[in-house]
């Protein structure tokens, strides 16, 4: 168990009041996967039969694990496009089969693309490499491109939890698929909601 996930459990059963964890490390981001569900159905009308790729650093990806976790509740295909060495964790991917979710491993973002309904793009996490030459291999290996998007179905999202760095081109942004930055919106909507909620409003 990472430290602050440590932290974030220890601190809920001290408290006598609701504790959000709002992302505890490489552990999990429980309210970016409820905004993330909630953009999900706000841009496409519904979960269930979608098929969702997940690209980049799977493996330090808190936002990934929760929404990965999450998405058991629906009828979902998943797929995974990472580095070598950043593959979402065994744990994630054993609770997800255990549920019956369909999950396929791909090599690009080109080849996974074509089915894909939505893709949950990430970035490479520099903070949580030993060294800059670990980092620099993993670096720039999947980068979403309007050229890329051509082979993207018409009707689709494109997800990203914020920060990125360069792994969506800028010139995406200008495509209507392009939901990232609604996705951000919602999650002040989600956020007070939860709020409201802990708070008994």
């Amino acid at each position: 168990m990472a430290p602050m996930m440590a932290a974030s459990v220890t601190a809920a059963r001290q408290c006598r009041k609701p504790v959000i964890n709002a992302g505890d490390g490489v552990g999990e981001h429980p309210t970016q996967a409820l905004l993330d569900v909630f953009t999900i159905r706000e841009e496409l009308g519904t979960v269930n039969g979608m098929t969702i790729t997940m690209v980049g650093d799977l493996k330090h990806g808190r936002t990934v694990h929760s929404l990965a976790r999450l998405l058991t509740q629906y009828r979902i295909t998943l797929r995974y496009v990472a580095p070598p060495n950043l593959h979402m964790p065994a744990e994630i991917l054993h609770f997800v089969a255990s549920k019956g979710i369909k999950q396929e491993e791909f090599e690009s973002i080109e080849e996974a693309l074509p089915d894909t309904d939505v893709l949950y793009m990430t970035r490479i996490q520099k903070e949580r490499f030993s060294s800059e030459k670990e980092y620099k291999e993993c670096f720039g290996q999947f980068i979403l491109t309007p050229h890329i998007m051509t082979g993207a179905k018409r009707k689709m999202v494109v997800m990203h939890p914020l920060p990125r760095v360069n792994e969506i081109s800028v010139e995406v942004d200008t495509d209507p698929r392009a939901a990232y930055f609604r996705q951000a919106e919602n999650g002040m909507y989600i956020r007070m909601a939860l709020l409201a909620t802990v708070l008994g409003r």
